[in-house]
């Protein structure tokens, strides 16, 4: 077959998870229809996200950082469908861009690296802590208030010298995106759910696409993972009803097996004195639903002004 790179046109940010995961979706693509890997061509997006390195993101305008410019190149059809990391897509996007689906979920668990501790109990008292996500710095405190939790930015191997060199004793990365690096072998130790909850969407490869172009969802749909898209539907719509502040730490992960999805969710204050957590479950057809339900429980027992910060 005579490679055609304007095939379909794929949309990703530039650093380097974002360009591993982008390559994921292209050999997967590229085997479902038989075609060349070169006939998807790749077309990188510098986003907001990715300029703001001095601050927090909450800071810059929180939701969307990571995907403005991605809808927008989607929009004027500069490209086809564009590639995320799911926990960074807003609870609502653009009425012109849906989500196609997911790849196969990673493994959504944090992990702990550490400089010299083996473990984010282990860590000495009052020693530096970095991460620039709210919900991990949030839970961090919730275990360990007597870290000095600072903020951490920039791509994974930054934040790995920077901890590997002593500048700060700890800091927790997903484990899914250290392993789609080839980066594992740099993990201290895996923290359990049951102690700290990830991210929604954590571990998952998301593809957005515009509203309507059915060829387009055609051609992706061989590639999404069904049981991914159940479980986001479920994280999704939990967060949705919680979404009031870009500020707000909120962790949520659902599974699915025999037919049903479990799904649990925490909110926490910001300097993790409070938390509030929800488990549901049900069948799996349901999975929208129940998350939406379990957002609407948590938020009648959060005390007034919880969500606004």
């Amino acid at each position: 077959m005579t490679s055609n790179p304007s095939w379909l046109k794929l949309g990703t940010r530039g650093s380097p998870l974002a360009l591993v995961q982008a390559e994921e979706v292209r050999q997967r693509l590229a085997a479902a229809h038989r075609r060349s890997v070169g006939d998807i061509a790749l077309v990188v997006v510098r986003t907001s996200g990715d300029l703001i390195q001095d601050r927090a993101l909450a800071e810059a305008g929180g939701k969307g950082l990571f995907t403005k410019e991605l809808d927008a190149a989607l929009i004027e059809g500069r490209i086809d469908f564009a590639v995320h990391s799911a926990k960074d897509l807003p609870t609502r996007l653009p009425d012109a861009i849906a989500i196609g689906g997911y790849l196969p979920r990673e493994d959504a668990r944090d992990a702990f690296i550490g400089h010299s501790a083996r473990h984010l109990s282990e860590l000495p008292h009052g020693v530096p802590f970095g991460s620039a996500s709210l919900r991990r710095q949030a839970q961090v405190k919730r275990l360990r208030p007597d870290l000095e939790v600072v903020l951490l930015r920039g791509n994974v191997e930054t934040r790995l010298s920077r901890v590997e060199g002593g500048e700060i004793a700890g800091t927790l990365l997903a484990l899914a995106g250290l392993k789609r690096l080839g980066l594992a072998q740099r993990v201290t130790s895996i923290l359990d759910m049951t102690e700290f909850l990830p991210a929604v969407g954590q571990g998952a490869i998301a593809v957005t696409l515009r509203t309507g172009d059915l060829t387009t969802a055609v051609a992706l749909e061989p590639i999404f993972d069904r049981e991914a898209g159940i479980a986001l539907a479920a994280e999704r719509a939990f967060l949705t009803i919680l979404d009031g502040s870009c500020r707000t730490p909120i962790a949520g992960h659902a599974t699915v097996a025999q037919g049903r999805v479990q799904l649990r969710g925490m909110v926490l204050r910001p300097d993790g004195s409070q938390a509030h957590d929800v488990t549901a479950g049900g069948p799996q057809g349901d999975a929208e639903r129940l998350g939406a339900e379990a957002g609407r429980e948590i938020l009648g027992r959060l005390p007034a002004g919880f969500l606004e910060f």
